[in-house]
């Protein structure tokens, strides 16, 4: 199926006063790291906190009173379900959503605020999938795929038109793919728009995390492949499996798919929040992860879609350390001393001298690995980044310290 611009548009009517026109956002540090503009697509702003509104809603709002009647069915992660729940109560059907048990919990308290009614089959989002569809035969609701639908992403692409306006001179867009519907329909837009005005083309990047990567062996097979999905922050784009239409859309209108690890989201997750002052989920960070791990794919100016920006905060909190500890600005260590007093305000202080923050200490006597004589101390350190951790490390050396890495 080839997705049509007046499609998109009549999306796009329909979304006039249900969905907010997203921020574009100048990116200054990323400019600098890439040599170029580069520009934020803020949809962690939208409604309900991510893009997933824009094609639910557009595919609710399409669906008959009689279909609307018999109530809607969904399975989410998080973000389809909050979309799916708040287009259903606007639209006044009964909304059913299937999430995977462990789904972070604002996500769960946010559908359920919407007013839907919340399911846990399964740990997967496969498991949610089939549990949707067979609620659907036996109840008779409507399921609304998140990504599989001509509709959904109809209202996906929308985001792409948003970008043109504001940016008419972008020349590479990237963002996140899980199932593919929100690269794949900003692709359709941007391209069939730019080719309709007689201007060139722009390149568009989907980008999937590394440990949840379907669509690399999809596309080199040519036809949608199911993977096993390994552990990822980035809950949001674990799919297993690309949809059939959403595989078809990704391999004529995507430029390429490209993969990013763990330590990249969580330091685009860390340069979001400090840099650019935007909250944003793992999954949603996937765009600038890829600007820090491919800059050479791109063309200047470029556009990252901040895809979603729901993020449990200890969730949130765990990422940051990660990328603290990425860009060498956290430090866990083992430190062995002489058990004797004053031993321990003595490396304290070593560490205070070398402007090092001590956020953490726990101080261990009695271990095997540890002679009568020694103790041993646990720190976790806040220092100004790697070259400074390396220095604190090797004065700590010079001074006769065995330390350890955690």
């Amino acid at each position: 199926m080839a997705l049509k611009l007046d499609d998109v548009r009549a999306a796009r009517e329909m979304l006039r006063e249900v969905v907010v026109p997203t921020p574009l956002v100048h990116s200054r540090v990323l400019s600098e790291a890439i040599g170029g503009p580069v520009f934020l697509k803020c949809e962690n702003l939208q409604r309900t906190g991510s893009f997933k509104i824009r094609g639910a809603y557009v595919r609710i709002a399409r669906l008959s009173e009689e279909e609307r009647a018999g109530g809607v069915v969904a399975a989410s992660a998080g973000n389809h379900a909050q979309g799916v729940a708040l287009a259903a109560s606007m639209l006044g059907c009964k909304a059913t959503v299937f999430m995977p048990q462990g789904a972070p919990l604002p996500k769960v308290a946010a559908t359920r605020g919407y007013g839907a009614e919340v399911r846990f089959p399964g740990p997967t989002v496969d498991h949610c999938l089939e549990a949707a569809r067979k609620y659907a035969d036996k109840c008779g609701a409507v399921f609304i795929h998140p990504f599989d639908h001509p509709d959904v992403v109809a209202g996906q692409g929308t985001i792409g038109l948003e970008i043109l306006e504001q940016r008419p001179d972008v020349r590479t867009i990237v963002g996140a793919v899980g199932g593919g519907g929100l690269m794949s329909g900003i692709a359709g837009a941007v391209k069939a728009a730019l080719e309709e005005a007689g201007r060139p083309a722009v390149k568009v990047l989907g980008v999937q995390a590394k440990r949840a990567a379907a669509f690399p062996p999809s596309l080199a097979a040519g036809r949608p492949t199911k993977i096993e999905i390994q552990p990822t922050m980035a809950d949001g784009i674990a799919v297993g499996r690309p949809g059939d239409l959403t595989y078809d859309l990704v391999s004529e209108l995507l430029d390429a798919v490209v993969t990013v690890t763990e330590e990249s989201i969580s330091q685009a997750l860390l340069l979001c929040l400090e840099r650019a002052k935007q909250v944003v989920e793992p999954a949603g960070a996937a765009g600038v992860a890829a600007l820090l791990e491919h800059s050479y794919a791109v063309r200047t100016p470029v556009v990252a879609v901040l895809s979603g920006g729901n993020i449990d905060p200890l969730l949130l909190s765990k990422v940051l350390r990660h990328g603290l500890a990425g860009a060498g600005r956290y430090l866990v260590v083992r430190c062995r001393l002489n058990d004797r007093p004053g031993a321990l305000v003595t490396l304290l202080s070593e560490l205070a001298g070398m402007g090092v923050n001590v956020l953490d200490v726990m101080h261990e006597r009695v271990a095997a690995r540890l002679h009568v004589e020694e103790a041993e101390v646990l720190m976790h350190l806040e220092t100004r980044g790697s070259d400074h951790s390396e220095e604190v490390l090797g004065r700590l050396r010079e001074k006769g310290y065995t330390l350890t890495l955690s």
